[in-house]
């Protein structure tokens, strides 16, 4: 490729950057112009749900929440990487297989660990 290409793809990428940051600019102003600015104590409360907040008192959270959330997001990432890695899979048959196996062989000590643990029963 010759170099103007390039340059002419550039001018291109720079025409719509300068194009977008100047249109976001545009909405910006007009939400700051036309957005009402009464000023209320009702308004400058958080919302949480409707029901209007309560002084800040101390709860106790229990830890197994947090464990098992954590535990749903290891395994849900587990699956958005395996549909990709089944779509490689069937075109080629290379290291792909056993670097999935790697992983799966990995995720699935750490499911047997938790399980071993207790921290999947739910008492």
């Amino acid at each position: 490729m010759a170099p103007e290409v390039f340059t002419i793809n550039y001018l291109t990428v720079a025409i719509a950057a300068i194009v977008g940051f100047v249109g976001m600019s545009i909405m910006f102003a007009a939400s700051y112009l036309l957005s009402p600015k009464k000023k209320s104590a009702l308004k400058d409360m958080s919302y949480e749900c409707g029901i209007p907040p309560s002084p800040y008192t101390w709860s106790q959270l229990n830890m197994r929440y947090y464990i098992f959330a954590i535990l749903f997001l290891i395994f849900d990432v587990e699956a958005v990487f395996l549909f990709p890695w089944a779509l490689v899979f069937l075109n080629s048959v290379d290291a792909v297989f056993y670097e999935m196996l790697l992983f799966i062989g990995i995720l699935l000590f750490g499911i047997v660990y938790s399980w071993k643990k207790g921290t999947l029963q739910w008492n």
